[in-house]
């Protein structure tokens, strides 16, 4: 795994005209790595506007694994934050990819000396984490436009239905020097509402830059002001009229 740069290399997006491209999007939701035997990857965290590494991670599948009847494998995740040379945590997820989705069937860490484990019949308590689509289906592993999701610059119009996630375009992705043809994916992200996710896929299936949106008063409770007020110079979206911002971007050392 390759040390990834403390400062978020510069990077531009240009749209393409042409159409997208299908593609087989096997990435664990959220994590990037493809759950399959030998994958192993590190992928960082860089915060706007200062675009300094925040937090990174060391992922890597570790073997096969079951819940509940299951097969799927094990992966490790270690967090590493800025500050720290050391990781500060470290979880365990047991997934599943098949022909047509990707899903978490358990995730594990411990807080304190008490190991917490969680799997998908565990209700809410998982699946708001770590649960994606119909009783947990997973995301879908082959990608093309559905209509569901438009785009206009930074206009976005979206149904209000559950597990949200489209094509939205062709697009050029240059960073640190190298240039990716992409298509993007829009995730509004129902798990967390008010969060929109903008993903850049390459043709190998593989996540060249990952954006998070905040919409405007997303977590008031805890940030105590609008988020166009905490970063004002930060790039804005608007979904079906609402503004989002822009917090964070994730790299992974596919691109490096």
């Amino acid at each position: 795994m390759q040390k990834l740069p403390n400062a978020l290399p510069e990077y531009t997006i240009v749209k393409s005209d042409e159409a997208p491209f299908p593609v087989k999007w096997e990435e664990l939701m959220g994590w990037f790595i493809v759950p399959k035997l030998g994958e192993k990857l590190s992928w960082a965290i860089y915060d706007w506007p200062e675009k300094k590494r925040t937090e990174w991670y060391e992922v890597a599948v570790t073997g096969r694994a079951s819940v509940h009847g299951i097969e799927g494998v094990e992966i490790t995740a270690k967090e590493y934050e800025r500050t720290h040379s050391n990781h500060s945590l470290t979880r365990t997820f047991i997934a599943q990819l098949t022909d047509t989705h990707c899903r978490f069937l358990s995730q594990i860490h411990y807080e304190g000396d008490i190991k917490k484990l969680y799997t998908f019949l565990d209700g809410d308590e998982f699946l708001h984490n770590w649960g994606y689509g119909e009783d947990n289906c997973g995301n879908e592993v082959n990608l093309k436009p559905k209509g569901l999701i438009q785009r206009d610059g930074n206009k976005v119009t979206a149904p209000d239905i559950p597990f949200l996630l489209d094509v939205v375009g062709r697009y050029t992705v240059t960073i640190g020097g190298k240039s990716y043809n992409c298509i993007c994916i829009i995730d509004v992200v129902t798990n967390n509402d008010g969060v929109l996710i903008e993903r850049f896929i390459d043709q190998n299936g593989r996540t060249i830059l990952w954006r998070r949106f905040n919409r405007d008063d997303w977590n008031m409770k805890t940030y105590k002001q609008p988020w166009s007020e905490k970063f004002p110079t930060n790039e804005q979206l608007t979904v079906n009229g609402q503004v989002y911002v822009h917090w964070y971007d994730c790299i992974t050392d596919y691109i490096m």
